[in-house]
């Protein structure tokens, strides 16, 4: 395969690079093949020898996407099996957090996701199927043991939810963010908001598990 780029990467991970960076940037809808080939220094015709189609391409950079995120910001951190639930929230927020605004290349994963929440595409079976059930179902399995066994399933539900929906926020309303409180989004920026979530939710949480406020 060529590798005459100069990136010492072979025409498929070109691809799926440029097309990760074009995705996750315009959407899918708004992504042509001709601009994707063009950022790869690759031929046209190379997307359908690797991918069959635009959508082969896309599945193949969600695929990619998730085992870099998965490697650089794993959903526990590297905490043992025997961390506490509420340790494990902590990861878990960190960790989804930093794959939503990290600016680095497996920021893919976070920010595909968050678009296919806003704009889905066809493939949205499959995101669900491989990536959004899973990490819903890791949450809510935390958020459960943090209220404690009395609490029902709804309960556990929205805060599962509400969980999600202040990290996915802050990936959407940057650019409104930014400019209404001149913030930006670098690695200590986002270490302080992920701590601000923890401490938000974990009071949330706490509160709902006490019985008098659980119904």
């Amino acid at each position: 395969m060529a590798k005459g780029d100069g990136t010492g990467l072979d025409t498929r991970e070109r691809l799926v690079h440029a097309a990760g960076e074009m995705f996750s940037q315009h959407g899918f809808q708004s992504t042509s093949i001709r601009a994707i080939s063009q950022r790869a220094k690759a031929n046209v015709a190379a997307v359908n020898y690797h991918f069959g189609h635009k959508e082969g391409l896309y599945s193949a950079v969600l695929e990619h996407a998730l085992s870099w995120a998965a490697a650089k910001y794993p959903r526990d951190l590297g905490l043992s099996t025997e961390a506490s639930a509420e340790e494990a929230l902590k990861a878990f927020i960190k960790s989804f957090l930093l794959q939503l605004l990290d600016e680095g290349r497996p920021a893919w994963h976070g920010k595909l996701m968050a678009r296919e929440m806003i704009a889905p595409t066809a493939l949205l079976d499959q995101v669900i199927e491989d990536i959004l059930g899973p990490l819903h179902k890791r949450l809510a399995v935390i958020v459960a043991e943090v209220l404690g066994s009395s609490t029902d399933n709804e309960t556990v539900r929205f805060c599962t939810l509400s969980i999600i929906g202040q990290c996915v926020y802050y990936h959407n309303a940057r650019l409104v963010i930014g400019r209404l409180y001149y913030q930006k989004f670098g690695p200590e920026e986002t270490e302080a908001l992920s701590n601000h979530i923890i401490q938000f939710s974990l009071g949330a949480l706490k509160w709902l598990a006490i019985p008098t406020h659980s119904g």
